[in-house]
């Protein structure tokens, strides 16, 4: 039974009631959930002094829509929370919790089936392998952003072999069709747009603590999984073989845990893989910013001044499609390599306080906290659109703006318009969470090269021998990456050269790869 192995919750010393508006995603800190035995749902994971907000705004309530980017299916006007309804899917089974899977699954299904169209290598993965089962007895929790590009990574991860149990890791960013289609086809997820901080804890809960399911793989995105785990599960944390993740903000997580030598099972970072960073960070960053901007605002980007805070990888790809649109594109760093990659590019290097009175748009991409404050946004001008891109929706101080002298008027899904005494206002996108995944799509292919790269983490560590892997942060290996790479070349007939014997000798190279040591820059 699963609840036997579940441990008395270990308060965090450091942290106190005062920190109850700070955002849960901020690295810096542990997050304590307090919560009775999974089977009292209804009370289970009782928002209290511990938890750091990630919910309402006065004025953002209506947000919590059952809509999603799409304008689907998914707004079928129920107002009942899903914690609150009985539902089965068509095999009869109720292990799982979304929005409305009578009303959606359908519609959910095809989404999915689109994307599957667009996402070869992680398509190829599933038909290389199913036959194998190579994660066969895997039985892996998902944290991480729920839409038609990860319900394929999730079907594949079924098809290889693996049990898993699902949760969002953005409350915004759920695709509540996908969710619905999922449950429809018998996995556990419990996920919806619009989830409360409480609603949050309670599914990633729900698909840690399930009766006669013990997990030993977890998935994440932003590290939620992990650190819940950790701090209320200790002991069934301490049986799982190992941990993938995908985000700066996870990462940073697992290094912390790690060098306070709390990490206790082996992780792969696979945010910083090659595949995983120059193509979902890079391409995929610079197609989706402009996706994001032009459908919840409108606004034409010809002529207007941006800045985007960050130049690394996604910050290129903003600041590249920015540019490319006619943007005047400002840059604010704190590394002088990433600063001088930014002027060779030909952007002006600047401190923000230097730009802000004159910029239409920032965008905020570092995963740091504290990027953009309150001081900041009283210098913008009237209409200014402030927007973050990277996971952790720490970077805008957004509890800054809750305050009596300000008004908040939600103007369209994910879009808030934050008015001064004076009639001055500013547009905050998606309450300073992932604008991309909150306010659009992102494009299936690049989803395809980071899916297939996170599969094969965690068939690596899934099945690596004893002693392979210790209990620390692991880049995914070199060879890896040119597989999954290579899974997608076809898309573009590309055709690879071959080296000669001769050729590999000279190099020092095995024909078969890899090409580059792990030092290399891509």
């Amino acid at each position: 039974m699963m609840n036997n192995l579940a441990d008395t919750v270990v308060p965090d010393p450091g942290f106190g009631g005062g920190d109850k508006q700070k955002q849960v995603s901020q690295p810096q800190d542990a997050i304590s959930v307090v919560a009775p035995p999974a089977t009292k749902q209804s009370s289970a994971l009782k928002k209290t002094s511990r938890y750091r907000s990630r919910s309402l705004s006065a004025s953002s309530t209506d947000s919590f829509s059952s809509a999603s980017y799409t304008g689907s299916s998914s707004d079928d006007g129920d107002d009942v929370p899903p914690r609150e309804k009985v539902q089965k899917n068509g095999k009869g089974s109720s292990d799982f919790c979304v929005r409305n899977i009578s009303a959606q699954h359908a519609f959910g299904r095809r989404e999915i089936e689109i994307a599957e169209q667009e996402m070869p290598g992680i398509m190829a993965l599933r038909k290389r392998a199913a036959e194998d089962k190579p994660l066969k007895d895997a039985k892996i929790v998902g944290c991480t952003h729920i839409n038609a590009q990860t319900a394929v990574l999730i079907e594949t991860l079924v098809e290889l072999g693996a049990s898993v149990r699902w949760a969002a890791c953005n409350i915004y960013s759920t695709q509540n069709e996908v969710a619905a289609a999922l449950a429809e086809s018998g996995i556990p997820i419990f996920a919806w747009r619009g989830e409360t901080e409480e609603d949050f804890w309670w599914c990633i809960d729900r698909c840690v603590n399930a009766e006669n399911w013990q997990p030993n793989m977890i998935l994440d995105d932003g590290g939620d999984a992990t650190h819940l785990m950790l701090k209320k599960y200790p002991t069934m944390f301490k049986l799982v073989k190992g941990i993938v993740e995908e985000s700066v903000t996870g990462v940073h997580r697992l290094y912390q845990l790690s060098k306070a030598g709390k990490l206790t099972v082996p992780a792969m970072n696979v945010n910083d893989s090659v595949t995983k960073t120059k193509f979902d960070n890079l391409y995929s960053c610079k197609e989706s910013i402009l996706d994001s901007l032009k459908r919840s605002t409108d606004v034409m980007f010809g002529g207007k001044q941006v800045v985007v805070c960050g130049y690394g990888d996604v910050g290129k790809g903003c600041a590249q499609a920015l540019k490319g649109q006619g943007c005047i594109v400002y840059i604010t760093e704190i590394d002088p390599i990433c600063a001088l990659q930014a002027s060779m590019d030909g952007f002006r290097v600047v401190k923000l306080n230097e730009v802000i009175r004159n910029v239409d748009i920032v965008v905020t991409a570092t995963g740091n906290k504290n990027v953009v404050v309150r001081e900041h946004m009283d210098k913008m001008k009237s209409g200014c659109i402030i927007c973050n891109m990277g996971h952790s929706n720490t970077e805008i101080d957004v509890n800054g703006l809750r305050t009596p002298d300000l008004t908040w008027e939600k103007v369209r899904s994910q879009v808030d318009h934050i008015i001064w005494p004076e009639g001055k206002y500013i547009i905050l996108l998606a309450e300073g969470r992932l604008v991309n995944l909150s306010c659009s799509s992102i494009p299936s292919f690049a989803v395809s090269i980071t899916s297939a790269t996170q599969a094969l983490a965690l068939i690596e560590l899934f099945n690596a021998p004893p002693g392979r892997y210790k209990s620390d942060v692991y880049l995914l290996p070199k060879k890896m990456d040119e597989y999954v790479a290579s899974l997608h070349l076809p898309t573009f007939d590309a055709h690879l050269t071959e080296l000669s014997d001769e050729q590999a000798k000279y190099m020092g190279l095995n024909k078969a790869g890899p090409f580059k040591p792990n030092y290399y820059r891509y």
